[in-house]
């Protein structure tokens, strides 16, 4: 499928997901022609990648277009309001892609018909940055060529994967998507626990941070697994193994993750 003037890509919602998804696309050469933005509140970043790349936007549905791609950006909490007013968008063609937490395959269904094909995905804020990760699953309805086609669309921003169920959708909300706010939270861990030794707040939180976006880049470019690296870094009987007593206890990090991210799922599951 290509994307065109006559049947684009319609993206509902330009915040910052959507925007970095937007940014991947332009930048990886999908025509301007071939996009609409609709959203009745840009950010005054967004607003100036549309004027910059002469983009079309409208703030309700355009009546006249059908999308070749509908891809829906905003938070599931609106879902109910936004998704009847999107039905002028869609034909039977039309591929549907949500990548709102917790908002059902059935859900789009129920709107816009048993037979719509539809992919429901979850990318994580490091799309910003070009490094997200993001988890896809396709309804029985979407072809191969319209797979291959949502594939290109989310791996603009990072890695993609496809899951065999939709239920995994959730786990991979649980893991990935809210992922990045637990590392962002253990950075802050790391900082006060720098002051609680006597370290400057400013230096501390440095050192937090170089420390969390480096061991990240590690891991990014090394080909060894987390658990390889970890064990290079730690000496029998030293500091690290130390840290690594208390944080690998039977009361330590592990169980306190089972529970985060558990309770996450169960959360996405409540939302759908």
């Amino acid at each position: 499928m290509n994307l065109t003037e006559e049947k684009p890509l319609v993206l509902v919602g330009a915040g910052k997901m959507g925007g970095a998804m937007l940014s991947g696309w332009l930048a990886d050469g999908l025509s301007n022609n071939a996009v609409i933005v609709q959203d009745p509140n840009l950010s005054p970043e967004m607003a100036e990648l549309v004027e910059r790349y002469q983009l079309r936007h409208a703030c309700e549905p355009l009546a006249h277009v059908k999308a070749g791609v509908l891809l829906v950006a905003v938070k599931p909490q609106m879902m109910a309001t936004v998704l009847n007013g999107l039905k002028p968008y869609v034909d039977e063609e039309t591929l549907i892609v949500s990548i709102a937490a917790g908002t059902s395959i059935a859900t789009f269904k129920d709107v816009f018909g048993a037979e719509q094909p539809v992919v429901r995905a979850m990318p994580n804020t490091p799309a910003q940055v070009g490094r997200g990760v993001t988890g896809g699953f396709a309804s029985s309805q979407v072809s191969a060529e319209q797979k291959a086609l949502s594939e290109t669309l989310l791996q603009a921003v990072g890695s993609f994967h496809w899951v065999d169920l939709e239920e995994q959708i959730d786990f991979v909300t649980a893991v990935s998507g809210s992922g990045p706010a637990y590392l962002f939270y253990m950075c802050e861990c790391l900082a006060k626990a720098g002051e609680q030794l006597g370290l400057p707040p400013e230096l501390a939180a440095e050192l937090a941070r170089g420390t969390v976006s480096g061991a990240g880049e590690l891991l990014h470019q090394s080909e060894l697994s987390a658990e390889t690296l970890r064990k290079n870094v730690t000496s029998p009987g030293g500091t690290t193994a130390a840290a690594l007593a208390a944080l690998m206890a039977e009361d330590g990090m592990q169980p306190l993750m089972n529970a985060a991210v558990a309770a996450a799922a169960q959360r996405a599951k409540e939302l759908a």
